[in-house]
């Protein structure tokens, strides 16, 4: 759970640091223009939407979620998982052909399929959990990804992700309240 949140605030931090650096003229070497044009950047998030001190988390939530649906609908992941609700009670999701981890973030994987992926664990025949991979949204190539169709994409799964950190974050605050806790505590 914490490990979620870790990552999105190391997300959220490393896109305040490319939009500070993008406000600051700089003249790019030759690798920096040859990169760029290989990896197209993420669509950058503005400050204000990530640190409000006066929106409570709850509000931050709602929104979160109206993007999701939002998102939801336009990359017709409804045609694989009808009910929008529904698809919070997967465990886990991830792409297939696009990094998430810090060192590719963002990165297409040439020769790769785009696919979102659910995953959710089901019993095999002797009752055993297995986990199981749903698609949720196939997207064609790596080579062939358009630009706003990846952002949205990776936006997509990193809202999705936020949101399931939410309800593990519910999940625990009602645990600890049914545990008795002593009056010295800090919550």
């Amino acid at each position: 759970m914490s490990s979620s949140l870790d990552k999105l605030k190391a997300l959220t931090s490393r896109l305040e640091e490319k939009l500070e650096q993008k406000e600051e003229p700089s003249i790019p070497d030759s690798d920096e223009v040859t990169e760029s044009k290989k990896i197209p950047a993420l669509k950058p998030v503005e400050k204000a939407t990530i640190h409000k001190a006066s929106v409570s988390s709850e509000q931050v939530r709602e929104e979160n979620i109206a993007r999701v649906e939002t998102l939801y609908k336009k990359l017709k992941i409804f045609e694989k998982s009808p009910d929008f609700a529904n698809i919070f009670v997967y465990k886990a999701m991830n792409l297939s052909g696009i990094g998430l981890k810090e060192e590719d973030f963002g990165e297409v994987r040439e020769g790769k399929y785009i696919q979102i992926i659910a995953i959710t664990y089901e019993a095999d025949k002797n009752g055993k959990k297995k986990a199981k991979n749903i698609s949720l949204g196939y997207f064609g190539k790596a080579e062939s990804l358009d630009v706003v169709l990846k952002n949205e994409i990776i936006e997509f799964v990193l809202r999705w992700r936020y949101e399931k950190a939410f309800q593990n974050v519910e999940h625990y605050k009602d645990l600890i309240a049914r545990v008795e806790i002593p009056s010295d505590t800090l919550f």
